[in-house]
C-alpha cells in the first residue's frame, strides 16, 4: 500500500507501507462482524421472522390445522371489523382498557419504585429489588396458587372470609366469575407482576448516573429533586427507559391470558375480559380456525409496533 506524506520542503513523497500480516485472514475483514451475528441472524430467523412470515400467509387462508390451507385473500380482515361483533364490541375496548392501563401504568410504577429503591442503601435495595422482582418469575403457578385463593368465589375465600368477618358482605361474592370484577382484577394482577427486566433496567440506570451533572445543575439553577429528576436523571437514563417501555408494552400484550387462568375459561365469562390474545387463542385452539386467528395475530402484532413506535417517539434517541 502506497501513502503520500509532505516532506519540511512541504513537497509530496510516495512511501510504501507493508501491510501487517496479523490483519489478513478473519480480523479486520467485513466477514468478521458476519461471523459474529451469525447466531443472533439465525436465531432471530428461526424463531421470530419465520413464524411471523408464515402467520401473515396464513392470515390470508381459511385453515382448520386438518385440511390443507385455502387461499381467501382479506376475508379474514374484513370478517374481523364486519362478522366477528365480539371483536368490536368486547376485544378492542377491553384490549385498550387493559393495555393503556397495564402498560404505561406498570412502567411509571416500575420508575417510581425503582427511583425510591435508589435512594435505599445497598444491601436493603438489593432485598427489596428482589421482592418486587420475583412476581415477574413466578407466572402462572403464583397466579394459582395465590390469588385464585384470595379471590375464591365461595366462603374460604380470603377476600370473602375477611369481608363476611367484617360483615361488609352477607354472602361469598365470585369475583372471578363475576363480569363486574374479572376485568379490574386481571389489571391489578398484570399490574402487580409487571416489574420484570424493565424494571431491573430502570434501576440499575439509576444506581450508575454522574453525580458531577447534579452539581453542575445545582449551579445552573436547579433547586428541588423534581427539577433534578426532569432534566437531570431522565436525560441520562432515555436509552433504559426506552427499553423498561418496550418490555412494559410486550408484557401487557401478554398479560392478557391472565384472565383465562384466573376465571379458568375461555371465553371469559360474559366477554368481560377478552382481550386480542384470549380472543386469538379461542379461534386458534378451541374453534380450530387458525386462518381467523393468524389475522388475529397480525392485527395483535401492528397493536404492539404502533406503541411501540410511540415509545420510541418519546424516549428514542432523537439525534
Amino acid at each position: 500500500m502506497i501513502k503520500l506524506i509532505k516532506d519540511k520542503a512541504n513537497n509530496p513523497l510516495k512511501v510504501k507501507i507493508k501491510r501487517n500480516s496479523k490483519t489478513n485472514g478473519i480480523n479486520g475483514s467485513p466477514w468478521s462482524t458476519f461471523f459474529l451475528v451469525s447466531p443472533y441472524i439465525l436465531l432471530f430467523t428461526v424463531f421470530i421472522a419465520l413464524p411471523v412470515f408464515i402467520s401473515a400467509l396464513l392470515s390470508l387462508t381459511y385453515y382448520n390445522a386438518i385440511e390443507f390451507p385455502t387461499f381467501v385473500g382479506f376475508r379474514n380482515y374484513i370478517n374481523m371489523f364486519s362478522v366477528d361483533r365480539d371483536f368490536m364490541q368486547y376485544v378492542v375496548p377491553q384490549t385498550l382498557i387493559f393495555s393503556i392501563i397495564v402498560g404505561p401504568g406498570g412502567y411509571l410504577l416500575s420508575f417510581l419504585i425503582a427511583w425510591m429503591l435508589a435512594q435505599l442503601p445497598k444491601t436493603l435495595r438489593t432485598i427489596l429489588a428482589l421482592i418486587v422482582y420475583t412476581p415477574s418469575l413466578a407466572g402462572g403457578v403464583l397466579i394459582g396458587v395465590i390469588w385464585k385463593s384470595l379471590f375464591s368465589g365461595d366462603q374460604w375465600g380470603y377476600l370473602n372470609a375477611f369481608l363476611m368477618n367484617l360483615g361488609l358482605i352477607n354472602s361469598p361474592i365470585s369475583y372471578l366469575t363475576d363480569p363486574r370484577y374479572l376485568l379490574p382484577i386481571t389489571i391489578f394482577v398484570a399490574l402487580w407482576s409487571s416489574f420484570g427486566i424493565g424494571f431491573l433496567s430502570i434501576l440499575s440506570a439509576l444506581c450508575n448516573l454522574d453525580p458531577e451533572l447534579y452539581e453542575a445543575a445545582h449551579i445552573d439553577g436547579i433547586k428541588n429533586r423534581f427539577q433534578e429528576t426532569i432534566y437531570v436523571t431522565i436525560p441520562q437514563m432515555r436509552g433504559s427507559m426506552y427499553f423498561a417501555a418496550i418490555m412494559s408494552i410486550t408484557n401487557a400484550m401478554s398479560a392478557g391470558t391472565l384472565a383465562v387462568s384466573l376465571s379458568g375459561s375461555n371465553p371469559t365469562p360474559q366477554k368481560s375480559a377478552q382481550t386480542i390474545l384470549v380472543h386469538m387463542n379461542d379461534y386458534a385452539f378451541i374453534r380450530n380456525e387458525l386462518g381467523y386467528a393468524s389475522a388475529l395475530s397480525v392485527a395483535l402484532l401492528l397493536f404492539t409496533l404502533l406503541f411501540s413506535k410511540v415509545a420510541g417517539m418519546l424516549f428514542g434517541n432523537k439525534d
